[in-house]
């Protein structure tokens, strides 16, 4: 008994293993500040963070989340635990899929810890999780992470086991921490699950019901505020998956890779250790897929298809006609935005990888001799973490923690003594700086989440040179009344009562400076500049009663997840001690 419950340890604990050696530099005090990533000491309850500004709600629950947490613990801190949770439960959950899957008595296959464990390596160290790391992704990765977790919950469905559903609903409540990771956890349950429609349709209907509840704050904050959160053909162009060395766009898919934007790939995968790469990923892949079908793993089938059209679609999406395609449903849909991103699709191809690449070593070790056979899960392990190897300690040294300079605080301060419908229009102008106390990398203006009022932002994105126009219409309007000098009459007209300047950062000011000539002095340091706007700014707020409606959405996703987590974690207290007094008689 002892010696089980050991060895279910072992996957756990290399996971947590993995997860440090990736995150180690951001253990140490400071905020996460890279690319699309942005921690701050505390964030606000704005109307962005719920979702009900310009932009569609892409960011929700997220930014509720972080507003609520870090009212109590440093926002640093929430963001680092959060990204570790969610390497570490991904990895642990491949191993439990492996678990589930492969010792079924039927297909004759048996896994092990030295299985389990390179499942865990190949959910935690592959391109996938490199390239969104650095794109700044750490949300969508946990998202990710529950994969496995919603596969082993539906299967366990499938096989009749009802107290499974509350993993089911833990799984896909963390899951839903994006819009993007519901939907990932939506399809692949869904895939699982859709095959007892005729004999067992509750299932399916509870799936759905399950994903709408972790839906709803997003869903919720899209239709009370009206944004439909579309995109067109630039953003299907310039989030179109990339090719990498040697692999072409479908190959770079297939090794998990591919990520839109150059700048976020691992410098190891620009050279022809990208086809060293994938060739070895895929090779032990294809090898466990031939396991799976001589040992006709039916539960694995499901699986294997997503993982082939998630690999398949997005480079079919990348082709010109696909583009088009893409551009043409994403224009005319609401909420088509959160499409663009093919490659992030990419995720739902895991699963079925890590069961593979399990088979493949149950498999080697048994042709192998006794000597070697031991050895092989450290080899197939081995190589997969070799030909990666700027993963490790902050994929290569770029993520590592900033330190705010003090004037944020203070501007922070002087702007919450202002109307609470005051918001702030920022120079500037554009959403992405280059801040010497964060590096050369460009990074999204931390302002939004580090000042207690919303911030006006036109959301443009610069993509291979090219703008790709953002929701933000009354942004856009108050950066062009900056750029163009206009008086403060109109910002008032747009609601804003603060005009921030951040020096120190490339970037349009136009004819500002005639604008803030009018405007009234408020602090200035050499890192940032204050201006208040005289007069009384419009209140463009959003009303109370949708304030309220979308926090309430927000209550029902986390009630989800709360809920589901503690019936499941009394259960598994109950049972183990059960367990332990069998073993006493």
């Amino acid at each position: 008994m002892r010696v089980a419950r050991s060895h279910q340890l072992i996957a756990p604990v290399y996971s947590a293993f993995l997860s440090i050696l990736i995150l180690a530099p951001l253990l140490q005090p400071g905020y996460l500040l890279f690319r699309d990533a942005v921690s701050t000491p505390r964030s606000y309850l704005t109307d962005s963070a719920l979702g009900l500004g310009d932009a569609a709600p892409r960011a929700v629950p997220q930014d509720w989340l972080l507003s609520t947490l870090s009212r109590f613990i440093d926002g640093g801190l929430i963001v680092v635990a959060i990204l570790f949770l969610a390497l570490m439960l991904g990895g642990w959950g491949a191993a439990a899929l492996v678990r589930a899957v492969l010792t079924r008595p039927d297909y004759g296959l048996g896994a092990g810890p030295g299985a389990e464990c390179a499942a865990v390596t190949v959910a935690i160290w592959n391109p996938y999780v490199a390239e969104r790391l650095l794109q700044g992704h750490w949300s969508l990765l946990v998202g990710y992470a529950a994969l496995p977790w919603v596969a082993v919950a539906a299967l366990r469905i499938s096989r009749g086991d009802n107290a499974a559903w509350l993993l089911l609903a833990l799984s896909i409540g963390c899951a839903a921490l994006t819009p993007t990771g519901a939907i990932l956890a939506l399809v692949l349950a869904l895939s699982l699950t859709v095959g007892s429609l005729r004999t067992h349709p509750v299932r399916v209907v509870g799936v759905l019901g399950m994903a709408a509840i972790a839906a709803t704050p997003w869903l919720t904050a899209a239709l009370v505020s009206g944004t439909p959160g579309v995109s067109g053909q630039a953003g299907a162009e310039a989030f179109a998956a990339r090719a990498e060395p040697g692999l072409a766009t479908l190959g770079s898919l297939a090794g998990l890779g591919g990520i839109w934007n150059a700048e976020s790939v691992p410098l190891s995968r620009t050279t022809p250790v990208a086809l060293l790469a994938t060739a070895w990923l895929l090779g032990l892949v294809a090898l466990g897929a031939w396991q799976l079908w001589k040992a006709r793993a039916a539960e694995a089938r499901p699986l294997g298809i997503v993982a082939g059209l998630a690999v398949v679609l997005p480079a079919l999406a990348a082709t010109p006609a696909g583009i088009s395609a893409l551009a043409a449903v994403t224009a005319g849909f609401p909420g088509g935005g959160l499409l663009r991103d093919t490659q992030k699709f990419v995720a739902l191809a895991m699963p079925f990888y890590a069961l593979c690449v399990a088979a493949t070593v149950i498999f080697l070790a048994r042709a192998a001799s006794t000597g070697l056979a031991v050895a092989v899960p450290a080899l197939v392990s081995g190589m997969l973490i070799a030909v990666l190897p700027d993963l490790a300690w902050g994929a290569g040294g770029h993520l590592r923690p900033v330190h705010y300079p003090a004037g944020w605080a203070a501007v922070a301060q002087h702007v919450s003594t202002g109307p609470p419908h005051g918001a702030v229009a920022v120079l500037p102008a554009g959403m992405f700086r280059v801040f010497p106390f964060s590096g050369d990398v460009v990074v999204l203006d931390p302002a939004p989440r580090l000042l207690p009022r919303d911030v006006l932002s036109a959301g443009d994105l610069i993509v291979g040179g090219e703008i790709v126009r953002g929701e933000g219409e009354r942004g856009q309007r108050a950066q062009t009344a900056l750029l163009e000098g206009e008086g403060p009459g109109r910002l008032l007209s747009l609601g804003a009562a603060w005009v921030l300047v951040e020096h120190n950062t490339p970037g349009l000011h136009g004819d500002a400076s005639d604008t803030l000539a009018q405007l009234e002095h408020v602090y200035s340091d050499n890192d940032l500049t204050l201006y208040r706007v005289p007069g009384e700014p419009a209140d463009l707020s959003a009303p109370t009663a949708h304030r309220n409606t979308v926090i309430a959405a927000h209550y029902a996703w986390l009630g989800l997840i709360v809920f589901s987590g503690l019936i499941l974690l009394a259960q598994r207290r109950r049972k183990s001690r059960g367990a332990g007094s069998v073993s006493q008689l």
